[in-house]
């Protein structure tokens, strides 16, 4: 069994940490966490062990039994998932360093604190090593796809522009409510983020946040090496691993459909953790390939965690 632990229980880190208490071969020894809120209550009462970092008298005040600190849960594990806000695991690194402790970071921390992760394209150059960075849930996407386009025709080059969702569905501090904001960077740092997994691949990206909390959205265009029919393409999608092609004549017209679509499938919290493409965007004109993709951002992430354990831990 690989002695899991996980740093942070937000969004990614409660996500993680049930999904390692599905596997056969993991142990969840428990979460970190700063103050007590419902989410904390909701892990205690799940039977997760607590392990606070600053705030033992805030949870004994609260109910919640506590099992010791952040060192207490480190040093019982083979690995920690890092799912602290952004910079705190690059400072965290140093402690799972003198714990002798392999970790797994997202896609926050900067490249250098681990070697960039998706499971698809890069699993055998990251086996058995140390320290792990699941990359970010666009750069996710967009590794997905194109790593499937790549392996069957060839890229040449890529633009794609991210649509990006304002906030996580529960996030009322963050906006925009009534605005189209764009990213006044060229190109945006998903692009050059995707060369971490992917450096062969030459690709642009622009990018804007929109007034929604549901999904972000790609608009990608690729120009092949290869030629390419429409329908040799969408079977292709429809083939790779953790792609969804979703369709119009199905009733699927926007992301809040697709997390329905989620919803009626049974899946936890209503995630989505597939890449869905939908067919009808699917085109071809001479090299050039063109489609909207939908990510998640909640949960697509959440395999490739799972899977960057195992890959630590040379399975």
């Amino acid at each position: 069994m690989i002695k899991v632990g996980v740093v942070g229980y937000g969004t990614i880190g409660k996500r993680v940490a049930d999904a390692v208490l599905l596997q056969d071969d993991m142990e969840l020894v428990g979460i970190t966490a700063n103050t007590y809120n419902y989410r904390i209550k909701t892990a205690y009462e799940k039977g997760i062990k607590i392990f606070p970092v600053n705030s033992l008298l805030n949870m004994v005040w609260s109910g919640i039994g506590v099992e010791g600190d952040f060192d207490d849960l480190v040093k019982q594990c083979d690995v920690v998932v890092d799912c602290a806000p952004k910079g705190a695991g690059q400072k965290n690194k140093d402690r799972y360093k003198y714990w002798g402790i392999k970790a797994i970071f997202q896609g926050g921390e900067k490249s250098s604190v681990g070697k960039s992760f998706v499971s698809q394209c890069n699993y055998d150059e990251v086996l058995g090593s140390d320290f792990i960075r699941v990359v970010s849930c666009n750069t996710t996407g967009l590794c997905r796809t194109l790593h499937a386009v790549d392996k069957r025709y060839g890229v040449e080059s890529v633009h794609a522009t991210i649509v990006r969702r304002a906030a996580d569905p529960w996030d009322i501090y963050h906006g925009p409510i009534n605005a189209i904001v764009p990213t006044l960077e060229l190109p945006s740092h998903h692009g050059p983020d995707v060369q971490t997994v992917l450096p062969h691949i030459e690709i642009f990206t622009t990018s804007m946040t929109v007034p929604t909390t549901v999904m972000h959205m790609h608009s990608v265009t690729i120009d092949l090496a290869k030629e390419a029919t429409l329908r040799d393409v969408i079977e292709l999608f429809d083939n790779t691993e953790r792609v969804r092609i979703v369709k119009n004549t199905e009733g699927i017209r926007s992301t809040a459909e697709i997390i329905e679509y989620a919803k009626d499938l049974g899946h936890s919290r209503g995630d989505m953790p597939d890449i869905c493409i939908w067919e009808e965007t699917v085109g071809i004109a001479k090299n050039k390939l063109f489609y909207l993709q939908a990510i998640h951002q909640e949960s697509n992430v959440i395999p490739e965690n799972i899977d960057a354990i195992r890959a630590a831990m040379g399975k």
